[in-house]
């Protein structure tokens, strides 16, 4: 069962919480990243408190009305960035939370909510709020009109920062961790490995069947994703580098990253389908029982060919806020997760951490 239908079952034993809902309905109504994860996302067995004496703390609460007879409180806050993102930061975040501000895990699934890499980045941008954010066990709604401080997740695409530079807004990037965009082709293929050049030419559209690359005589059905996803970002800038996609047809384009899992791993498309995401959400926030990640160039996408970069698509996740914010709480909670200390917590969520500032950290 989905993580995210299981936290909505959690809110609704409470009747207070239902009309808490009511005021994040609009923002909630699509699950956001949630629609894309269906693997267990909870506390690792092995958890530990790394962080003491938090500086990142929440506000008091304020009354917001009755509902039932039940008072309902909305939630400031204080020092903790209100967080949005890309899908593959959802542990993460969730680990921040944990980590900072004590959340149990029901709380957790209701606090956490990131909206999908382009809605984060035009709540960033535009200063939106993110509306979605609670915590049932306080009766609590966040703050309502408070602007995002801080998207965490994939880089963003050419149009986001043009709109940031519509609105004057300048954006810093922290590399928050690491991880390989993969391709990916059916279990059933043959092909274990692509050159970049194969990549590339499957994607212009000059390579139209495996059996150029060394597979069997099926024509290829190259997938991608919608404009201005994370992935659909990251296949531009780091492979296609300008080159038109006339190989991946409009049909073959999917909405959400588990739709182009599961169309690539679809025993109907047998042999013939490739599609492209990332590492850590194949093997952490999905069942991607019907596909495999193949080598490019002949080196696989391991945690130490990652690090190394020896792998072709070596990439960051990062935390991005407004230049403006770099003394608030987005850039000051920027700064945090690139220290050792929010790199300990970073591996803790099985993200690959990176090295910050010197300091050797914990990885996974």
């Amino acid at each position: 069962m989905r993580v995210f239908i299981r936290s909505i079952c959690r809110i609704a034993s409470t009747l207070a919480l239902a009309a808490v809902m009511v005021s994040a309905a609009a923002a909630a109504e699509s699950g956001g990243s949630y629609d894309s994860i269906t693997e267990d996302i909870g506390k690792p067995n092995d958890w530990r408190q790394i962080v003491a004496d938090s500086p990142f703390r929440l506000g008091e609460p304020t009354p917001a009305g009755y509902v039932n007879g039940v008072e309902i409180y909305e939630l400031g806050y204080g020092t903790y960035p209100s967080v949005d993102g890309s899908t593959v930061a959802v542990p993460m975040a969730m680990e921040f939370a944990r980590q900072h501000l004590g959340l149990g895990e029901d709380d957790l699934y209701s606090f956490v909510f990131l909206n999908t890499t382009h809605s984060a980045y035009e709540n960033l941008i535009l200063k939106k709020p993110n509306r979605a954010p609670q915590i049932p066990s306080m009766y609590a709604r966040m703050d309502q009109n408070h602007p995002v401080d801080l998207m965490i997740g994939t880089e963003p695409s050419d149009e986001e920062l043009a709109l940031a530079a519509e609105n004057g807004v300048e954006l810093v990037k922290i590399p928050a961790c690491l991880d390989a965009f993969v391709f990916i082709v059916n279990a059933d293929n043959p092909v274990d490995n692509l050159s970049l050049e194969q990549i590339r030419g499957i994607y212009a559209g000059d390579i139209t069947s495996w059996q150029e690359v060394g597979g069997a005589p099926a024509a290829i059905e190259a997938y991608q994703r919608e404009k201005n996803s994370g992935s659909q970002t990251a296949m531009e800038n780091l492979v296609m580098k300008g080159a038109a996609m006339d190989g991946a047809l409009p049909n073959y384009t999917t909405s959400g990253m588990e739709g182009l899992v599961y169309a690539v791993g679809d025993y109907e498309n047998g042999q013939g389908a490739i599609g492209y995401t990332y590492l850590y959400y194949l093997n952490e926030l999905i069942d991607g029982g019907g596909v495999k990640a193949i080598s490019v160039n002949g080196v696989a996408p391991t945690a130490e060919n990652i690090r190394s970069g020896e792998y072709a698509f070596s990439t960051y996740y990062y935390a991005v806020y407004r230049r403006e914010d770099a003394d608030a709480a987005g850039g000051k909670f920027a700064d945090w997760i690139a220290s050792a200390e929010g790199q300990a917590c970073v591996g803790q969520a099985g993200y690959i951490s990176l090295e910050a500032k010197g300091a050797e950290v914990d990885a996974r």
